[in-house]
């Protein structure tokens, strides 16, 4: 996820839908703080 410009947490409605957090990155986030997500790295 690049961007959420919205108030709707794509993220969440990802795994929601099945998709495993490994498999979503945020991309807004600097690849140094992702490793603090509960999401993919990238």
């Amino acid at each position: 996820i690049e961007q959420n410009m919205t108030e709707m947490k794509i993220a969440q409605k990802l795994v929601e839908i099945g998709v495993a957090k490994d498999d979503i990155v945020l991309g807004f986030q600097a690849p140094e703080f992702r490793q603090y997500t509960d999401y993919g790295v990238g």
